[in-house]
């Protein structure tokens, strides 16, 4: 069975398919490589599963006013609301880890819960409970939370569905 999002690579010695949540690398003992490409391999195609009806998205990059390319944190977000409970959700954070963040915690919280601003703050803190705040980027972990909380608000007020 094949992975629903993969990037496809093409090598000297053939193609190979990687699935995109094995795409990114954690430091560990070669913190020079972001990626999982090897040297000579070039990416030609990248599958994506079929965006749901009904289904909202948005992304929002928060960054230090003296900079115009990193995010301190990013997030996006796709959300469908039916009678104010949350039916889908994607949720990902960018500029809180090595790599990007899938925020699964948040988004398996929120399935089946009232849209509302409370619920949105508690799955955020639900996601990043378990982050280890360091001493220059501690502010991060609020930061996060506060911004999944508005951009999640947003997209529900969008749709009319806040309650």
């Amino acid at each position: 069975m094949r992975p629903r999002r993969q990037c496809e690579h093409h090598r000297t010695s053939g193609e190979r398919r990687v699935a995109f949540s094995d795409f990114h690398r954690l430091p560990g003992d070669t913190p020079e490589r972001d990626t999982n490409l090897e040297p000579g391999e070039l990416i030609t195609s990248i599958d994506l599963p079929a965006w749901s009806s009904g289904l909202h998205s948005t992304y929002r990059k928060v960054r230090d006013r003296a900079s115009y390319a990193f995010a301190l944190v990013s997030v996006a977000a796709a959300l469908k609301v039916e009678g104010g409970i949350v039916r889908e959700i994607r949720l990902a954070l960018g500029g809180v880890a090595h790599k990007p963040w899938r925020a699964s915690v948040a988004e398996n919280f929120l399935r089946g819960k009232a849209a509302t601003a409370d619920n949105f703050a508690a799955a955020a803190a639900a996601e990043l409970a378990p982050a280890i705040p360091r001493r220059h980027n501690g502010f991060k972990i609020e930061l996060a939370k506060r911004t999944i909380t508005l951009v999640l608000s947003e997209l529900a007020a969008d749709e009319g569905a806040m309650r």
